[in-house]
């Protein structure tokens, strides 16, 4: 059976610089046999979270809306690559809108102690961001705000691709390497060998 990747592109812009790194990636894992799929999160509804709290005894969000089609996404992948902008040294707010609505996941896995996922299953993550500074503390923020979130989602943190100083439209094309090592690094997302312990980190300037 075909490996499932999803693909989830925080990107305001159509065909920006992190989409276009994460449809490379995705074209990497397509090439090594896997099923993938582009989800844009600007083309989804999902409001931010209320903190009403009810996910403390129901485990799931009370505010209907595409949260919940793309939840269930996110827990069926194997594998998923999440690409996001920096804005103010961190994730777009279209990122951190969906990551907040991911408490009711937290609430079902800490608070009422219930799985997410069956156990045992390979599932793997890859992270794209893509920074217009020279600053690489930029990228110190996402490391932290997606090894919580893709803790909840019982994902192991596989890779980094960072880019910094790359801001006008497409101009990550012009990149001597990001493309490449965007294709190569979605390619070995969905290899069968065992994952590092910790995140491969590739930086780009």
């Amino acid at each position: 059976m075909a490996v499932k990747v999803l693909g989830i592109s925080a990107s305001p812009r159509i065909e920006g610089n992190s989409d276009l790194l994460l449809r490379q990636a995705l074209a990497g894992a397509e090439s090594a046999g896997a099923q993938t799929e582009y989800i844009r999160l600007c083309e989804l509804n999902i409001a931010p979270c209320t903190e009403c709290n009810s996910c403390y005894k129901t485990g799931k969000c009370s505010i209907e809306d595409d949260y919940q089609m793309l939840s269930s996404k996110m827990l069926q992948a194997d594998r998923l690559i999440f690409a996001t902008p920096i804005f103010f040294m961190t994730v777009c707010a279209q990122a951190k809108i969906l990551i907040d609505r991911c408490q009711c996941l937290w609430a079902h896995k800490y608070v009422l102690k219930q799985p997410l996922i069956t156990a045992g299953r390979d599932r793997r993550a890859m992270v794209i961001a893509v920074g217009g500074t020279k600053s690489k503390k930029m990228f110190d923020s996402i490391r932290l705000t997606m090894k919580y979130y893709l803790d909840v989602l019982d994902m192991h943190y596989t890779a980094n691709l960072f880019v910094n100083k790359i801001d006008s439209p497409g101009r990550i094309k012009q990149h001597p390497s990001a493309m490449s090592e965007a294709f190569r690094l979605g390619k070995e997302l969905v290899s069968a060998a065992a994952p590092p312990e910790e995140p491969i980190n590739v930086e780009l300037t």
